[in-house]
């Protein structure tokens, strides 16, 4: 206010002596109109400068302690609705709609009406909306406010799309480099052959270790080819009951003829479990191979329990261990540190695995320790 009284000062001052100057020049030269208005200013400017004069002195309020806590407030509002996954608040009440993204997910500004059935079920997991499959990540809210959560929905299309484009992009770099590991040795042998076929004289001996050479270069890359294709081509799991005992015994007797010198201890339930024989039985056979042949191995266990998600199956092996940084790897396409592997078994298995709705890992344990989960 005390800025408003010395504008209307500074700004009457002038005023009035201009509308002085222009009243004097309009009597003099007849300018009726002119000193009418020059009048009229100069009552507009007195009225103005009284009207300032009048005004109480007032300063502008303090900020108030609420006022302090409504800044961050505004922060996390701004942010979350800004936030690109929608947020849906659930109560006992109904369902609404906390962002901007599921405003226009939902097509509203407050209440999803109606609210999909999914929502309300906190056991259900995943939802079908609008032609998009969503997982639902559900949080509690505590504190006094029992019966209310917030659900996050994820798109499973994206992530799915994300995780498909980033495998696809780390196999084509381990093909490039595995099928050029591969041809440079070839192409190098097939320049010596040709140079030792047009010196005079050839020497069927070097010329027959060449070509010796080049063809078993030839079957290694014949083999990694066949290994990717079979990677490749893995078809869909044809689930039935099976009695895991026998599917473990016959397991068993392979690996004895196998392995002769190693013990392999077999621990199984009389049960049985629905699941694809012929591909389980093939993932396990890999991973019993990679526990025979990890160095310093001299036993190794087959074990079947039940677990809170389902059925475990455990491989372990006494051996020297998978070290830290390798951890990260081991499932990798064509990973292999041994010289005659092709990198194919652990990453098959891992590929049955998930074909049945199961995992794969590698426990933290003491020992060598590989779990195939299989779900209910």
């Amino acid at each position: 206010m005390v800025f408003s009284r010395s504008l209307a000062t500074i700004v009457t001052g002038p005023g009035l002596v201009a509308c002085g100057a222009a009243g004097v020049v309009a009597w003099n030269c007849g300018y009726w109109g002119l000193l009418t208005g020059s009048v009229l200013v100069a009552l507009w400017l007195c009225l103005l400068n009284a009207w300032a004069l009048v005004q109480p002195l007032t300063a502008a309020p303090p900020p108030t302690d609420a006022d302090a806590s409504d800044a961050p407030a505004m922060v996390l509002r701004l942010l979350l609705d800004a936030a690109p996954t929608p947020l849906i608040g659930i109560d006992q009440t109904g369902a609404r709609a906390l962002n901007r993204a599921a405003r226009q997910r939902f097509a509203t500004d407050d209440r999803i009406l109606p609210m999909p059935a999914e929502l309300g079920d906190p056991a259900v997991t995943h939802l079908r909306h609008d032609g998009r499959g969503w997982r639902i990540d559900r949080v509690t809210v505590t504190g006094g406010l029992s019966g209310r959560s917030v659900a996050a929905l994820i798109d499973i299309e994206q992530e799915e799309h994300a995780a498909e484009a980033r495998a696809t992009a780390e196999l084509i770099q381990i093909l490039g480099h595995e099928l050029l590991n591969g041809l440079a040795p070839i192409v190098s042998l097939a320049e010596s052959g040709a140079a030792a076929v047009d010196r005079p004289g050839v020497d069927p001996a070097l010329l027959r270790e060449i070509l010796g050479t080049l063809a078993r270069r030839a079957e290694g890359l014949q083999r990694f080819t066949e290994a990717y294709r079979a990677l490749a081509r893995l078809p869909q799991p044809t689930r039935a009951a099976s009695a895991l005992d026998e599917m473990a015994g016959d397991l068993a007797r392979l690996f004895a003829g196998r392995w002769p010198a190693i013990a392999l201890t077999v621990e199984t339930p009389q049960a049985t479990w629905p699941l694809d024989r012929d591909q389980i039985a093939q993932a396990l056979w890999a991973l019993l191979q990679n526990a025979a042949e990890a160095p310093g191995t001299t036993r190794v266990t087959l074990r079947f329990q039940p677990a809170e998600a389902g059925l475990a199956i455990d491989v372990e092996d006494d051996g020297t261990g998978v070290a830290p940084d390798a951890a990260t790897r081991i499932f990798r396409p064509f990973h292999t540190t041994k010289p005659e592997g092709t990198g194919i078994g652990l990453s098959l298995a891992r590929q049955i695995a998930l074909a049945h709705g199961g995992t794969l890992t590698l426990e933290p344990a003491s020992a060598t320790v590989f779990r195939l989960l299989l779900p209910q």
